[in-house]
């Protein structure tokens, strides 16, 4: 597996400090498994994270202050992304992802068909998540209608491949991408393409029929 396309570095130091999004954060740990490049510059954040913490070990926190803050560390969502050095071998799925979607194969995976050639899984998240994690299983063939995003949004390709205005992005590859950004994806593999995506707001289509088309799609 050849990884072309990896998680911006601000990415990577919000998942090193704990303050990733939780949708974010299991997408960003699932590409790290898969990734090498990416995993060596966690490391780094983390160790230089580390440091920083050591500057401060005569600091005293307030018992309610300690509290909040062991209480966050235990929390599933933490628990569920917070072993992304695990390494993945090609064609398996990561074992975040098999945790959190509950399956070991994407082949186990119910999807629901929302629309011709689309296949969607809502990926359940804890209460009060802000952020949506969803997979999406595209016909070999499709072409999604140009959108923008109104949010920050995350692809990760699991099987297959597309194209946009940005490259080609197969199995492994993350498109990280910022609110500001407008693009049309293009499956241009043999066979189904499956991503993962989190975003923080729903797609902007430029359609009026995609737009037409959106509640039913769950983009």
């Amino acid at each position: 597996m050849t990884i072309a396309h990896h998680l911006d570095d601000a990415t990577l130091v919000a998942l090193a400090a704990g303050t990733l999004n939780e949708a974010h954060a299991v997408i960003a740990a699932a590409h790290i498994a898969m990734c090498p490049a990416c995993r060596n510059t966690l490391k780094s954040a983390e160790a230089i994270g580390g440091g920083l913490l050591a500057d401060f070990t005569d600091v005293k926190l307030s018992s309610g202050l300690k509290a909040a803050t062991l209480g966050k560390l235990q929390s599933v969502a933490v628990a569920e992304v917070r072993a992304p050095h695990a390494k993945t071998k090609p064609g398996e799925l990561p074992e975040v992802l098999r945790r959190t979607l509950g399956v070991n194969s994407l082949d186990d995976v119910k999807w629901k068909r929302k629309l011709p050639g689309i296949g969607m899984y809502d990926v359940p998240l804890p209460k009060g998540t802000t952020t949506k994690l969803k997979l999406l299983s595209l016909d070999k063939g499709m072409t999604m209608p140009v959108h923008g995003h109104g949010g920050e949004e995350m692809t990760l390709v699991l099987r297959g491949s597309y194209s946009d205005k940005m490259g080609r992005f197969a199995a492994g590859d993350v498109a990280d991408l910022a609110e500001d950004i407008e693009h049309q994806p293009i499956v241009d593999s043999d066979e189904t393409c499956i991503c993962l995506i989190s975003f923080d707001v729903p797609a902007k289509f430029k359609s009026f029929w995609a737009r037409v088309a959106q509640p039913f799609s769950g983009m």
